[in-house]
């Protein structure tokens, strides 16, 4: 035990510095974490060992896994569903060309240039075609933008491309068996009947009982998860329908939501973003810059011509273009879920299994800095005090008064 909470400390710390460093470079805390995550492993393996920061410790893996489930969570449920309804074409159409041009031409790269096999070509163009719900949703928090249509229309683009990703992945590699039926089953069943069971737990017990909104919600994504891993799939995607779903109740009730968000970014996305960069092997990639530069250019190269002129038919601004198809461009979650699964699999040999990653996580650091840094569009962002989008009182109720921290002044 004392290993575990010297490990928890020293992780914690890491934590605290990149949140230092974030607020002094103006930068997403998410990609400092990542950033500081690479030089902790690094440094950690050179002069003391492999597995010294304890990355693959079973407690930690699951503190990360948690806070990457629950932080898709709350993009799911910053959707909402007015917005949605408006924005289905720009949603759906940037989803699917964010997808499709780094799928194609990702496994290009690797099966022309590289002289990777079909599989393995292919298992690039999956892990490559994703945008980073995680990274786009934290960077959201921090401007703001997840309480405008821009932002969320942002959010639900990176849902559709995504999507892509996971029904790519299941139809090229995963084995169709009785256990995806029974996830698929059994998932939707739970997600039809969550709100009306969310709602009714919350009536009846939201403001007597403490925090059983949290533990309710909790309690369906990690079974959920636990099915979705049973069944060869991966825990983060119900759990951002689940959110979805709960859109409108969060929509409500901005109080719980900013007290699950406290609760998300404040003890366990650390954890999984410090992690991310921890698994990168640094003498990997740099003893191969060419085939990571071909790589990390083939991602965001296709990202940028398939996606610019498709998010210019919707939004006329240069700032609001540039912005939009950059985050577009990261990759994260979903990128590593699927490299994990390709050499887990025997689909991509090690080697190649650390330029992907690699390559995914400088997808989630390159292009945010350069939008964050040259193209926020600062009209479209609202003053704190308002972040949020203006609605009726019958869609959306008033935000209550909270702490500087985001947490509530009072219990549910």
């Amino acid at each position: 035990m004392t290993e575990t909470f010297t490990l928890a400390a020293l992780w914690l710390a890491l934590a605290v510095v990149s949140t230092i460093i974030a607020n002094h470079l103006k930068m997403s805390m998410a990609l400092v974490e990542i950033c500081v995550g690479i030089a902790a492993g690094f440094v950690a393996e050179r002069f003391i060992g492999p597995g010294a920061l304890g990355a693959d410790a079973p407690w930690l893996r699951f503190l990360a896994a948690s806070g990457a489930v629950l932080l898709t969570f709350l993009a799911g449920a910053e959707l909402e569903p007015v917005v949605l309804r408006a924005k289905w074409k720009e949603v759906t159409v940037v989803g699917l060309f964010s997808f499709a041009a780094p799928f194609l031409g990702c496994a290009a790269i690797a099966y022309y240039l590289m002289g990777w096999d079909p599989q393995a070509s292919w298992l690039a163009g999956v892990a490559l075609s994703t945008t980073s719900m995680a990274v786009v949703y934290a960077v959201m928090l921090e401007t703001r933008f997840n309480r405008t249509e821009y932002g969320m229309g942002i959010l639900g683009a990176c849902f559709v491309t995504d999507l892509g990703t996971v029904i790519a992945l299941g139809l090229i590699f995963a084995p169709f068996t009785y256990k995806t039926v029974v996830f698929v089953v059994v998932s939707a069943l739970v997600i039809g009947m969550l709100p009306f069971l969310t709602r009714r737990i919350s009536r009846r017990y939201a403001h007597r009982t403490a925090a059983i909104r949290a533990k309710w919600v909790l309690l369906v994504l990690f079974g959920l998860g636990a099915l979705a891993l049973w069944s060869g799939s991966e825990a983060v995607l119900p759990a951002y329908i689940a959110g979805m779903v709960l859109a409108g109740m969060a929509c409500e009730d901005r109080l719980w939501v900013r007290r699950m968000r406290t609760l998300t970014i404040g003890f366990l996305t650390p954890f999984y973003f410090i992690r991310a960069g921890s698994l990168v092997s640094l003498p990997v990639v740099v003893g191969g810059p060419l085939v990571f530069l071909l790589l990390l250019g083939g991602k965001v190269a296709s990202k940028i011509f398939g996606l610019y002129p498709v998010i210019s038919q919707f939004r006329k601004e240069r700032n609001e273009r540039w912005y939009y198809t950059l985050l577009m461009s990261t990759g994260l979650t979903f990128g590593t879920i699927s490299a994990i699964y390709g050499l887990s699999h025997g689909i991509v040999t090690r080697e190649q299994y650390s330029f992907l990653v690699a390559v995914v996580i400088a997808s989630a650091v390159v292009p945010t800095v350069i939008a964050t840094m040259a193209f926020v569009p600062r009209h479209l962002m609202p003053p704190p005090a308002e972040a949020q989008i203006p609605q009726p009182a019958a869609v959306c109720a008033p935000e209550l008064q909270t702490n500087g921290d985001g947490s509530g002044l009072a219990d549910e």
